[in-house]
């Protein structure tokens, strides 16, 4: 297809010419849905196009971006927490949520994220758990075995989803010689170590 101005010509064997849609249809109805690297070819097509994408059309296409998205903001004070959406016309709407836990929301440590999900450290047991605010679901991932409390200074965590679509954490624990590497799974709900880094670790 070759796009010209407010026309569309189909180049296949017929060369049927389709309706013209009017540049103004063009401007406010198509390409403010187009994602943006193809709002951004749209540019060379034509001077014309190139001056109606002013900063209305920027907005435009912004609402258009945001509308039905599912992304929030997570935001945690000292003694609150809020949920808030990203559109560009939802700017001051927040819902307040009370925690799971029970801790100060300034004593609780975000980890790691994923589509949704937390994993958060409680700052006062050190405790990692696995958390949704939207849904207000939380699961303690530490045990009896010492699995699943974090170290500040010589941990890390993350979150990802494995080949069977489970949810996994993986926690990589730096001892003063060696490298631990667990994972624990939310389908089964166990730790499960990883051979990783078998030489010994550099000393601090």
């Amino acid at each position: 297809m070759k796009k010209l101005k407010g026309c569309i010509y189909s180049t296949s064997e017929s060369n049927t010419k389709l309706p013209d849609l009017g540049p103004d249809l063009i401007m406010s109805e198509i390409l403010p849905r187009l994602p943006a690297k193809c709002v951004g070819r749209a540019k060379k097509v034509c001077k014309e196009w190139l001056s109606c994408m002013s900063k209305e059309f920027v907005m435009m296409h912004r609402r258009h971006m945001c509308k039905g998205s599912r992304q929030k903001i997570l935001s945690i004070g000292q003694e609150s927490c809020f949920i808030s959406s990203t559109g560009v016309d939802l700017v001051d709407e927040k819902t307040m949520i009370t925690l799971p836990f029970h801790v100060r929301p300034s004593d609780v440590w975000i980890l790691s994220s994923l589509n949704g999900l937390l994993c958060v450290c409680l700052r006062n047991t050190f405790e990692m758990l696995i958390w949704n605010p939207l849904i207000r679901s939380c699961i303690n991932i530490s045990d009896s075995k010492s699995y699943g409390f974090f170290k500040i200074y010589s941990d890390a965590v993350g979150l990802y989803i494995d080949s069977s679509n489970d949810y996994r954490v993986l926690h990589i624990k730096r001892g003063r010689f060696t490298v631990d590497v667990m994972a624990y799974s939310r389908r089964t709900s166990y730790w499960k170590r990883i051979p990783f880094l078998q030489k010994k670790a550099l000393p601090y």
